[in-house]
């Protein structure tokens, strides 16, 4: 073969394999390309809201602060405007308790500047997440206020309120009480009318004075929580499961855990909030996403005297069903299921989404601390009371409590129980869960259940003066 004819082989091979590859293998740009934006997603609470940017490529971002008024500006590197990024602004409801309205700008060809127009001042974490379950890359903003609120502090003021409005109540009822005692008197025959002389015609024998009105009765005047009250005060600390980012296990007609427990979590705080002397806080009132260590966090701070996490149990197949209720181990799990059990909980943290740079150490040593002998004691006791109040309602999965290494459970000195309400992965219980019936049963259960512990176990008083 001659050389020439070499060379327009080569030249040939060249050209095919050329035009096989991508435009931009072929044409390699001297930037990466930019990422597209495949979600964004808005989770408004008034513990703190979050924006979720997702994406096919990992985000990288950078942010500053503006005052009078109030923004945050977050400047996205690697990305384009889209329809998609665009729909950020449609995303932000008006009674967000942080972000009052949105802007997004191309800055540069290659950045997206995001400025957050806010309501109070804030201060933001902002992260990245790796791809994990459904999710793709994420770029996270949470949004938490400067000035946290006392949880106890707000249970006592919430507690008082609940006694002025009671108080207010009774003396709407008395007023209306002493107006139709008094109606038949408004309608009795006149008296005569005095004399030219201006003297009074004679009162009446045998009539009784006219009695003066009932004084009205003041309600309450507010007051700042006081140690008695504080002692007085059970205080009840319920964790509906995932939320926010995490759905939690997902039945076979779509309904979400997240969603189910939440409302379970908050029919069971009214029922037992009717207890004057009995307070609940929740984990989340809302669908947002609470880490687990904050959860412990929280249920410490509001010096918990129990705390129950409500869940919807899930399984391979949709045959399993049952109600179960788990206590922490202080070793080994009971059983291989609570071992996997504790394994799908604790990764919750990975699909919600958690700030790795932020880590409480309080919290983190109590969740190290094995010596809770006396708190997985209680729980037990409190476990076997619930289990056998929700064994009336439907049927169990163990009819004992289980036991494992539930990162949620690990508050050393607060009796702690997981509950799995039912399995939402079986047709038959997933349309359970979603009955309303079934729900006030399965409430009034849980509440007869807590009630039966406190009977046999009464909560120490708080030795903790408020500032």
């Amino acid at each position: 073969m001659s050389a020439e004819r070499r060379r327009a082989l080569r030249a040939m091979g060249s050209l095919a394999l050329l035009l096989r590859l991508p435009a931009a293998a072929a044409a390699p740009s001297s930037h990466g390309a930019n990422s597209t934006i495949v979600a964004v997603r808005v989770w408004p609470a008034e513990v703190y809201t979050r924006v979720t940017l997702e994406s096919d490529k990992a985000l990288a971002a950078t942010h500053f602060m503006v005052e009078a008024p109030d923004r945050l500006v977050i400047d996205v590197d690697g990305l384009e405007l889209s329809p998609n990024l665009r729909g950020l602004l449609g995303k932000v409801k008006a009674d967000d308790p942080f972000i009052a309205g949105v802007r997004v700008g191309q800055n540069t060809p290659r950045v997206v500047r995001i400025v957050l127009d806010l309501k109070q001042p804030v201060a933001p974490q902002i992260f990245t997440l790796a791809p994990v379950a459904a999710y793709q890359h994420r770029l996270v903003f949470d949004l938490y206020p400067k000035v946290a609120v006392d949880p106890l502090v707000a249970l006592i003021k919430e507690k008082d309120q609940a006694e002025r409005e009671a108080a207010q109540s009774v003396q709407d009822a008395l007023g209306e009480l002493i107006a139709k005692l008094d109606k038949p008197a408004l309608n009795a025959p006149s008296v005569a009318k005095p004399g030219a002389s201006g003297a009074s015609a004679p009162a009446p024998q045998n009539t009784p004075a006219p009695a003066a009105p009932a004084p009205a009765l003041p309600a309450p005047a507010p007051t700042e929580p006081s140690q008695a009250k504080l002692d007085r005060l059970i205080v009840i600390a319920l964790d509906p499961g995932h939320g926010g980012e995490d759905p939690g296990a997902v039945g076979p007609s779509g309904l979400r855990e997240k969603d189910v427990v939440l409302a379970i979590a908050q029919q069971l705080r009214e029922r037992l909030n009717r207890n004057p002397n009995m307070r609940v806080m929740l984990t989340r009132d809302a669908d947002f996403f609470v880490p687990l260590q904050e959860r412990v966090r929280k249920a410490r701070r509001v010096q918990a005297d129990l705390f129950v996490s409500i869940h919807a149990d899930a399984f391979f197949t949709p045959q399993a069903r049952g109600a179960s209720v788990f206590a922490l181990s202080d070793g080994a799990a009971s059983s291989q299921a609570a071992k996997w059990m504790a394994s799908r909980e604790n990764a919750a943290d990975l699909v919600g989404g958690v700030n790795a740079a932020v880590k409480d150490a309080s919290v983190l040593k109590a969740m190290l601390d094995m010596s809770t002998t006396a708190q997985i004691k209680d729980s037990l006791k409190l476990g076997s009371e619930v289990l056998g109040q929700i064994g009336r309602v439907g049927t169990l999965h163990k009819r004992r409590v289980e036991q494992a290494g539930f990162a949620v459970l690990k508050a050393p000195d607060v009796p702690s129980i997981l509950v799995e309400t039912a399995f939402i992965s079986n047709p038959e219980e997933e349309a359970k869960l979603r009955d309303p019936e079934y729900q006030a049963k399965l409430v009034e259960a849980l509440a007869t259940g807590i009630a039966r512990y406190f009977a046999k176990n009464p909560p120490l008083a708080r030795h903790r003066a408020l500032s």
